[in-house]
């Protein structure tokens, strides 16, 4: 019986559960797919319904995994196979070249500012370009850059090697090679996320067409402080602060078009979340939020709403948008809908900002593949209502998005739940 554990994703779910495990003297592997741990709550601005600032919450908690003597984080990595049964499971995970020796490297950013390749920005959802060799964001952990192999000039074309030439640490290694490691663990927590609905799919709201059209976690980074305006509201085609903006719900959520029949449980609170922060940076801005309803059902989520509707002033109109249409002399988006007396109306909208609801991806799918468990309906993996965090496979457990759409002080109660399961089976 090994006192030890698995869980693999670095998002604030899987962040949870390695730290609890800890805690109770369980030596935990944390394994991670990106290049840092903090997952998608590391992009967002602020968190609902407190409107606390999410890496003020989150950072924290990312140097204490980093610093906590029971855990290991291994970041670039996937997990390719499992065998055995709890308490005694063997992994195999395979550890992909960050190119930069994590023993050597102290962050220093040289090799980043040396640097001529610019790619785009993965953190800020592609509206700003980064380095080739870069670390994810300024808070990460760790806090080592990594090299884009598919960008870099010495990679693709065995030219250049400017990054390595400047490092006095000599951290930069062109010669690293994937590596399979092999852990010998007593139990599982999956908690790796899920992914956002592909907004192109739906093609008639002109994302990646119309320039002015945004999704949620991109206008999350516009309204951040270390987004790329600095948190000033800003439409991409010309940079000027808009003055009315839409909010478009259930995007990829409730949905039988694509196949998703579910709600994706945080689209409401988050669109009325940016609302409001939106009314705190520009008070004149007229703020439309179209929705077949409102699903506002934690704690004081309602309250949110009339805040941000009674205080704030956003307009809640009642209504699925069949398409959206520009103005091609000032950008400007066109949305037609009926008002409550059944009058068609055509309202003209600076931006547009598409919520998209949560699904998994197939490399979350092939991970449960991977682990032996069942998916639902959905594509999330199973577990039974009374049994939230246990799966079809004895000493996997599961937490966060992945077994369905939840918000963060849900994820994290689960991540919690999963834990001290996981600490049982060891």
């Amino acid at each position: 019986m090994y006192k030890s554990a698995l869980v693999v994703g670095g998002g604030i779910a899987g962040i949870q559960a390695a730290l609890d495990l800890a805690e109770m003297n369980v030596r935990t592997y944390l394994v991670e797919s990106g290049p840092s741990i903090g997952g998608r709550m590391a992009q967002l601005d602020k968190t609902f319904p407190t409107n606390d600032c999410a890496m003020c919450i989150l950072s924290p908690k990312l140097v204490e995994a980093a610093s906590h003597p029971y855990i290991t984080i291994i970041t670039n990595a996937d997990v390719r196979s499992i065998q055995g049964d709890a308490p005694d499971f063997r992994v195999n995970v395979l550890k992909r070249p960050r190119y930069v020796d994590e023993e050597k490297c102290t962050g220093c950013g040289v090799c980043m500012t040396k640097c001529p390749v610019r790619i785009p920005d993965e953190y800020n959802k592609g509206l700003t370009k980064t380095k080739c060799i870069h670390i994810a964001f300024p808070q990460a952990v760790p806090a080592i850059p990594i090299i884009d192999k598919d960008s870099c000039i010495y990679l693709q074309r065995a030219k250049c090697r400017v990054c390595e030439k400047f490092c006095e640490l000599d951290a930069v290694d062109f010669e690293q090679k994937e590596r399979m490691l092999e852990l010998e663990v007593g139990a599982v927590v999956l908690a790796a996320g899920s992914g956002e609905f592909d907004a192109t799919l739906k093609d008639e709201y002109g994302y990646k067409t119309f320039p002015n059209v945004l999704t949620s976690i991109e206008y999350e980074r516009i309204l951040s402080a270390s987004g790329p305006t600095g948190g000033h509201v800003q439409r991409p085609s010309d940079g000027k602060e808009p003055k009315s903006i839409a909010f478009l719900q259930c995007l990829g959520s409730r949905d039988i078009q694509v196949g998703n029949r579910y709600c994706s449980a945080i689209c409401c609170m988050q669109a009325a979340k940016d609302a409001i922060i939106t009314k705190e940076h520009s008070p004149d801005v007229d703020i439309a939020m179209f929705s077949m309803d409102i699903r506002a059902y934690g704690k004081h989520f309602d309250k949110f709403i009339d805040r941000a509707r009674d205080e704030q002033g956003t307009r809640f109109i009642r209504g699925r948008i069949s398409s959206v249409e520009i103005d091609p002399r000032t950008e400007n988006l066109i949305i037609r809908h009926n008002s409550d007396d059944g009058r068609l109306l055509e309202e003209s909208f600076e931006l547009v900002v598409l919520s998209v609801g949560l699904v998994t991806s197939p490399a979350q799918r092939e991970l449960a593949r991977r682990f032996g468990v069942n998916l639902n309906g959905d594509g999330f993996i199973a577990s039974d209502t009374f049994a939230p965090v246990d799966t079809a496979k004895p000493g996997v457990f599961v937490c966060g998005s992945l077994a369905g759409p939840k918000d963060i002080p849900e994820s994290v109660m689960q991540a919690s739940a999963a834990a001290s399961a996981a600490a049982a089976t060891v």
